[in-house]
């Protein structure tokens, strides 16, 4: 087993312009991980309004969409190293839908990565060895294996 850790920071801030009693304060937080990297985080300003909220800020539902990406593009490109093709450029436009589902919360319940890669050298791979790729990296990623959530990947052909 191995574990994961990330430091989640709120504090009040200036008692004279906040109301925390009437949910009039700031959600931005610092997010921060064991290799020392900070994130600035906040509530979407889609949740809460601004300036309660702050849109340059990493919003929880963001960070889920971005782990469910990278975490698909790490074992796609270790996969097509293992079978000798060259990536030289990986790019993803992943999006996810926040709505009710069917019990009636509010879940993200799809996620679409539209991944396009770059590949050099002379061994190119065909389409449907991309196509299996994506297939192999979707199924070792060990976020999508930890969530209910719908994840669609849109690969050009």
């Amino acid at each position: 087993m191995t574990t994961y850790r990330a430091d989640t920071v709120w504090a009040r801030g200036d008692s004279s312009r906040e109301d925390f009693l009437a949910s009039r304060y700031s959600r931005r937080h610092a997010l921060r991980f064991d290799g020392g990297a900070e994130v600035a985080g906040s509530s979407s300003p889609h949740s809460v309004a601004l300036p309660y909220s702050d849109e340059a800020a990493v919003d929880p539902e963001e960070a889920f969409v971005a782990a469910l990406s990278s975490c698909h593009m790490l074992f796609f490109l270790a996969f097509a190293a293992r079978r000798g093709f060259c990536i030289d450029r990986y790019a993803d436009a992943a999006s996810g839908e926040l709505e009710r589902d069917g019990e009636g919360r509010m879940s993200m319940t799809v996620v679409t990565l539209r991944p396009g890669v770059d590949f050099s050298g002379d061994k190119q791979p065909r389409a449907e060895e991309i196509d299996r790729l994506h297939h192999e990296a979707h199924e070792a990623c060990y976020i999508a294996n930890s969530v209910k959530t719908e994840v669609r990947i849109e690969a050009p052909q």
